[in-house]
């Protein structure tokens, strides 16, 4: 139930439809004063939404900075949440926006700083099919070389909270020492990390995948712009899903 529900608050999050809201109100409203209001009330909306100067100052307080790892540090394993591919229709899969993860798992797994790697994600989607996609990122390492004794797999999981509690078990089981290498993208590395530790894991986190530059401001920054918005969308939903899983009890 907790799965669907997140998926139905997540329609709620979306910003476009509260703009999309103030202005269909202002349509059917007869009185031109309010009329007026909700047209002014949805345009600055849209603005503060699609303006990256807000949304680069937002980001630079919510994302987790890279650290490298902890330096010199070697892991005895690097965990790669999913999230960074989807199923091509084909019976196959293909990377998305986020294969950053993928990459910077793929690189500490090959350059040594971890001994091994765990993909931990299935599919998330309220009516899955057969796609899963820890399985899939697997073939793709062994097509890159990687010998299969290096992965490991967990392809049950919906969601973070799953991806901590399964990986927990795999890792026990095989063995691995904490602390563990955490990749996930800088959006949503505050709350995963968050969740891994309330299930008791030790890990380190290595954000990638970060949707601002490194912090600096410019005057077109100043200037509307769409994909901004679907930016937000995110955060929207880490912020609210970190306060879920802040006050949620076990």
């Amino acid at each position: 139930m907790y799965f669907v529900l997140s998926k139905i608050l997540l329609f709620v999050l979306l910003p476009l439809n509260w703009a999309f809201v103030l202005l269909l109100m202002a349509v059917f409203k007869r009185d031109k004063a309010k009329r007026r209001r909700y047209v002014i009330a949805g345009v600055t909306l849209l603005y503060i939404l699609a303006a990256p100067i807000l949304f680069k100052g937002f980001t630079r307080l919510w994302d987790v900075k890279h650290n490298e790892g902890g330096g010199n540090t070697k892991y005895s394993c690097v965990i790669v949440l999913g999230g960074f591919s989807g199923p091509d229709g084909h019976n196959g899969g293909r990377f998305s926006w986020a294969a950053d993860r993928f990459i910077n798992g793929a690189q500490l797994l090959t350059t040594g700083k971890a001994k091994c790697i765990l993909f931990t994600g299935g599919n998330g989607s309220l009516a899955p099919g057969a796609y899963r996609e820890a399985p899939w990122a697997k073939l793709q390492l062994q097509k890159l070389g990687i010998a299969d004794s290096l992965i490991l797999t967990e392809s049950s999981s919906r969601n973070t909270v799953e991806n901590a509690g399964f990986s927990k078990e795999i890792l026990r089981a095989n063995n691995l020492q904490p602390p563990y290498l955490l990749v996930t993208s800088a959006f949503h590395m505050r709350r995963a990390v968050m969740i891994f530790n309330r299930k008791g894991m030790d890990v380190r986190p290595y954000p990638c995948s970060y949707l601002t530059d490194d912090g600096s401001f410019y005057f077109t920054d100043l200037l509307p712009q769409a994909e901004i918005l679907s930016h937000w969308e995110l955060y929207l939903k880490e912020v609210a899903g970190y306060a879920v899983n802040y006050f949620a009890t076990e």
